[in-house]
């Protein structure tokens, strides 16, 4: 694997929290009336819009990048504040044992991945 050319912390200009609830199981989608996004398809955040369109876990967007947790967490944070994702409930107390059973499944596919 060929090292990145970027350190993790100047993708988050050394940051390592959010400003939104983001946990790391959470599914996250872009927004429906997300605002038209000129980055270069090589731009990080580029790459995390295209992931979005799947509504992958944070922690598999870590993954499919290869950047640590901390870091997807903060860059995906950014863009649910500036409007381009959104995040989705995790489950709740009334969730069924499928629905539980499918979030137990992507959160191992996820970590596995990392």
């Amino acid at each position: 694997m060929t090292p990145p050319l970027v350190r993790p912390y100047t993708l988050t200009a050394g940051r390592t929290d959010t400003e939104v609830a983001l946990p790391w199981e959470a599914p996250v989608g872009v927004a429906a009336t997300a605002p038209a996004a000129n980055w270069p398809g090589h731009d990080m955040r580029a790459r995390i819009l295209v992931l979005c369109d799947r509504r992958p876990s944070v922690a598999e967007i870590a993954a499919h990048l290869g950047v640590p947790l901390g870091v997807a967490r903060v860059l995906v944070g950014d863009l649910v504040v500036q409007g381009y994702l959104r995040v989705h409930a995790t489950l709740g107390a009334a969730a069924t044992a499928d629905e539980r059973r499918e979030l137990i499944g992507r959160t191992l596919r996820g970590l596995r991945a990392l």
